[in-house]
């Protein structure tokens, strides 16, 4: 093949170090336009960020020029150092160390976005610990819940 053709939609999931809830307005819509900088940067294309007060989501476009453990590395630290300047009581702000990432079926696209999109209402009913297991359920990733939170 003369053309490398590449189209893989990625579902991103981390949370703040120890879940704490720390992502609040007016940061919180800043720092989802941030992270799609970073991804824009990177030649992958945001298609929906959000989250609540805990963790993110992030649906994007991998691009075939970055691999996904650089993708996260890059949003993770650049994210965290300029979350730490826009206020005095972020300056201990860091992500967990892991993450999940899972591969969207392109005809399942559309329901991805508004399940990001209504992160907030459904956070009032389901914790991201619970949401994270429904996930690692989901896509049948094998995990050890000692392991998962730390």
């Amino acid at each position: 093949m003369g053309q490398s053709l590449v189209k893989n939609y990625i579902h991103i999931v981390f949370s703040t170090k120890h879940r704490e809830s720390l992502i609040h307005p007016p940061y919180e819509e800043e720092l989802h336009a941030y992270l799609a900088g970073i991804c824009k940067n990177l030649d992958c294309q945001p298609i929906k960020i959000g989250g609540f007060t805990d963790h993110v989501h992030i649906l994007c476009m991998l691009s075939k020029k970055v691999t996904l453990v650089k993708l996260i590395e890059e949003i993770k630290s650049h994210s965290s150092k300029w979350f730490k300047t826009r206020d005095e009581k972020h300056k201990n702000f860091y992500w967990q160390d892991g993450y999940g990432a899972f591969s969207v079926n392109p005809s399942e696209v559309e329901t991805v976005i508004a399940y990001i999109a209504n992160q907030h209402e459904h956070h009032a009913k389901r914790t991201f610990q619970d949401e994270y297991r429904a996930f690692l359920k989901k896509y049948k990733v094998e995990y050890d819940e000692r392991y998962v939170w730390d």
